[in-house]
């Protein structure tokens, strides 16, 4: 089974997903998304992994998202999936990836269910 994070040092959250998938012996790829974002299609598929739609991928408290002055609500899927490959700081971290399934690390204890 590959598996994949998608990580943001600077997040204390992502950090203690990190430290769970270490302590887990299990092989991962650490993905730095900020300096190495998803592509569309990356992102599609992790959105089909997580079973929820595209735009509650997006952190709308992130300061970035609230200048775009974009409602959430009517952001269609592939806007929403555009708006996150162009800015990927507003995508929700940590996120886990195996090869059928996928969880968001809120909480980081979230990532135990790939394990």
């Amino acid at each position: 089974m590959s598996m994949k994070i998608y990580h943001n040092p600077r997040c204390s959250k992502s950090r203690q997903a990190l430290a769970i998938l270490q302590d887990s012996k299990v092989e991962f790829e650490v993905i730095e998304y900020l300096t190495n974002p998803p592509t569309e299609q990356e992102l599609r598929e992790i959105i089909a992994k997580l079973g929820i739609a595209a735009r509650d991928l997006i952190r709308q408290k992130e300061e970035e998202f609230k200048q775009l002055g974009v409602k959430q609500d009517v952001l269609s899927h592939d806007s929403a999936i555009t708006l996150m490959a162009n800015e990927p700081k507003l995508m929700e971290r940590p996120i886990v990836v195996t090869d059928e399934k996928a969880v968001i690390g809120r909480p980081p204890e979230n990532v135990f269910d790939l394990l």
